[in-house]
């Protein structure tokens, strides 16, 4: 079964008051995770964007989900291990779009992106999009061009980054995954282009070495493909 059916039936199942600072049942065994879990969720409702306390809440609850799929009985049914790992997908999805209620929360849509990405590919694009719009430095921009760049789709990366992308504003890094996802689409003098538009940003101290690297990328590129690319 593919997945995103089954996360649209978790959509409609999901209840709409927020449970991310909710405290879980415990038992004496996960007492430890379930005081770790608070914590984590606390510090997701202080910031919504907190890659490390989202990435540890979500291991989390992926091998909860994963665990609940598991028995002990030597009689029952071996467990199916596709399940297993789909049961876990959903669980953080579940975690990603209840943060991402928050209008501060860009990161959570980058994870809902990127979990999407291969089964909804336009809803995935929405996702990043949105995230790329909530967040003012280019943070945002960077992680979903970095999801789609991971996915093999360059081209989208780039349209992505052409249209959000504000060089005098943005940090750095924002414009070297755009060269990068340039360079990847085969368009060299895209390439070039943005990676002229850096000059843009106030500080040439921070862009000095992203411009080195990409120079050299872009001379890697053209060497490549010889000098009628």
């Amino acid at each position: 079964m593919a997945l995103m059916p089954r996360l649209r039936q978790l959509i409609r199942r999901t209840s709409t008051a927020s449970t991310v600072g909710s405290r879980r049942p415990t038992t004496g065994e996960r007492r430890g995770d379930t005081v770790h879990e608070d914590s984590l969720r606390a510090m997701l409702v202080d910031d919504p964007n907190n890659a490390e306390a989202f990435g540890a809440l979500a291991e989390i609850v992926r091998r909860r989900a994963a665990e609940s799929h598991s028995s002990d009985d030597p009689l029952a049914a071996p467990v199916d291990e596709q399940e297993k790992e789909r049961a876990a997908e959903l669980a953080v999805w579940s975690l990603a779009e209840e943060l991402a209620g928050n209008p501060r929360g860009w990161y959570p849509l980058v994870e809902l992106g990127r979990l999407s990405l291969h089964d909804d590919p336009e809803g995935a694009l929405r996702r990043l999009t949105t995230a790329a719009e909530r967040e003012p430095t280019g943070r945002a921009l960077v992680a979903a061009i970095a999801v789609l760049r991971d996915a093999g789709q360059p081209v989208e990366a780039l349209g992505l980054g052409v249209g959000h992308w504000r060089a005098r504003e943005h940090v750095p890094e924002a414009g070297r995954q755009i060269v990068l996802a340039a360079l990847e689409a085969d368009r060299p003098f895209d390439a070039k282009h943005h990676l002229g538009s850096l000059d843009l940003y106030p500080d040439q101290g921070e862009v000095a070495p992203i411009r080195a690297e990409l120079e050299q990328a872009i001379a890697r590129a053209g060497a490549q493909t010889g000098p009628h690319a």
